[in-house]
């Protein structure tokens, strides 16, 4: 059998070492058309920040060394034109010498992954403007950096790549702004769980510039003008564009395969396109999302990855392993805090109109009494008819990765709360407490799944009615620290002694800091007789920052 792969990143790489594995008479060709293969592209932004110091560290695996171990043709700065299916046969142009081949095969497999998307602005092509996708990409920059005296860098786009290169500039010394479109970073996930970590990123003096549009780009003699749409200028060195990727599918339109709803190359569940002989991997592809039952593009590593593994066993094994699809699991380190998330985001839930219970809780990262624990916020959304968990997103300082893996098992498991209120975790006084923050979280969405606490949350506040009873039940000193416009203050620990100040025929809602006091104290008035109680979830500190970061908005 003779296979041929295009694209030697994440997924074409692990589908190549996978089929020789599995075959070892078939024979394989590689084709990149960049210079290098299997490289750690997540690496990448850590290399320019110096955090990462040795460049070769990068690399998996070198051309040579993946050709000796694994006896595969790798033809690098080689680039695959186009593709016959009729006649199984792809045309390949070298790179450094010009000269286009023609190359047949039995099974071939597209793994093209994506591309920056580079809109056209005007002098988006100036010198010091620089998109991050490759090795080259990453040794441009870093020259760029060090050669030219760079002290002013502008990162376009929030997302996870953006931030990374915000912090690793900012790192280096420069002076960091940060343009994004959106009202929020980091817009796979929700607003509140945003608002946590823009707080972190402001407080190292990063400008973060939300609600902000990009009109264009000027070189000047002093460096480039970067033009925004409100009519305010920023000076830069440099400029790097972080707008977003889209899937490179020129090849399959050319081949005439078929693309999907999201116009990604369409697979069936063994990874096969609309041609039987061609399959396809990695961040051009499309899939069904395990949640939403829509089709969806997932560009992350890990994804990829396990994709290549599952298509070399269904080229060589036979049509036998089924890919589920992704949950679209990520995580990112910004400055100090980590942000991850898994599933659906409530915004998301809330387009597709899937029905959902949203709670947010905050614990430390292990006991309180041992040194060194750091507050996580965890918010879930899971469905109120079986307790399905739909999605998770935590912000923290420690021990995000464990929880978020945790989480992300039950959400592709298709299972529920009710697992993680029993979830048995390694208890240590320095890794965890006797309650998990997973247990936790599972115990405030049990509450409100079994109709023991009803809750409100921090977006409500400025719509209840004027008639309600708004109850702070936190300490004076918090009080005194700030409190929510026109709130009742009764501490919880005074509120049987002083029920009879609560109006009755009323509807309470109860804030402490985190939701806890809340929460007992909607315990006590529900059993005296208070119909209509309800407790905010996330509590003050959620309400908080989500306020203060809203205030920071421009007004278009």
């Amino acid at each position: 059998m003779r296979y041929i792969i295009v694209g030697a990143v994440a997924g074409g790489a692990s589908t190549a070492a996978r089929l020789r594995r599995l075959d070892e008479n078939a024979e394989i060709l590689l084709f990149e058309k960049g210079e290098y293969i299997s490289y750690a592209n997540c690496g990448l932004p850590y290399y320019i920040g110096d955090v990462i110091k040795d460049r070769n560290a990068l690399f998996v695996q070198t051309a040579a060394a993946f050709n000796k171990r694994f006896n595969i043709d790798v033809r690098t700065q080689t680039e695959v034109m186009s593709i016959n299916a009729e006649e199984k046969t792809i045309v390949a142009k070298n790179q450094i010498t010009g000269e286009e081949y023609t190359e047949n095969y039995d099974k071939l497999v597209l793994s093209p992954g994506a591309e920056p998307v580079r809109p056209p602005l005007p002098g988006i092509m100036s010198e010091g403007i620089f998109t991050l996708r490759n090795v080259n990409d990453t040794d441009y920059i870093k020259k760029f950096v060090q050669q030219k005296e760079v002290k002013k860098a502008v990162v376009i786009g929030a997302g996870f790549i953006g931030l990374e290169m915000a912090e690793n500039l900012h790192e280096l010394g420069l002076q960091v702004s940060v343009v994004e479109m959106a009202n929020q970073v980091l817009v796979p996930v929700d607003y509140p769980i945003a608002a946590l970590l823009q707080q972190h990123i402001r407080s190292k003096g990063v400008e973060l510039l939300l609600n902000t549009a990009v009109a264009g780009f000027e070189r000047t003699d002093s460096g480039l003008k970067v033009q925004l749409k409100n009519g305010n200028v920023l000076d830069a060195d440099v400029v790097i564009l972080s707008i977003g990727v889209k899937p490179d599918t020129k090849l399959a339109i050319n081949a005439g395969l078929k693309l999907g709803d999201a116009r990604g190359i369409w697979v069936n569940e063994f990874l096969q396109t609309s041609d039987p002989n061609i399959y396809a991997v990695g961040d051009a592809i499309e899939f069904t999302n395990p949640i939403t039952g829509q089709s969806m593009i997932t560009y992350l590593a890990g994804p990829a990855n396990k994709q290549g593994r599952i298509c070399a066993n269904n080229i060589a094994l036979g049509n036998k392993h089924s890919y589920h699809g992704a949950i679209n699991t990520a995580i990112v380190k910004v400055f100090d805090m980590t942000v991850a998330t898994a599933g659906t985001a409530v915004k998301h839930l809330k387009t597709v109109g899937i029905k959902h219970i949203v709670s947010t809780t905050h614990s430390g990262s292990h006991a309180g009494y041992y040194p060194g624990a750091k507050q996580m916020s965890i918010q879930i959304a899971f469905s109120p008819e079986d307790g399905r968990l739909l999605s998770a997103q935590i912000a923290g300082f420690d021990g995000v990765d464990k929880r978020i893996d945790v989480l992300a098992s039950v959400i592709k498991r298709n299972s529920d709360i009710n697992e993680l209120t029993e979830f048995e975790h390694a208890y240590a006084p320095p890794y965890s407490s006797a309650k998990d923050p997973v247990n936790i979280a599972a115990f405030a969405a049990e509450n409100i799944l079994f109709d023991k606490a009803k809750v409100y949350y921090w977006d409500e506040i400025a719509i209840l009615p004027s008639d309600v009873v708004l109850l702070d039940v936190r300490t004076q000193k918090e009080v005194d620290a700030g409190i929510i416009p026109n709130a009742l203050h009764i501490p919880v620990d005074e509120l049987r002694g002083r029920i009879a100040e609560i109006p009755t025929g009323k509807a309470v809602y109860i804030y402490c800091a985190a939701g806890l006091r809340g929460y007992l104290a909607q315990r006590i008035l529900l059993q005296h007789d208070f119909a209509q109680v309800f407790n905010l979830s996330g509590g003050y500190q959620l309400w908080n920052v989500c306020q203060k970061e809203l205030a920071l908005l421009p007004k278009n």
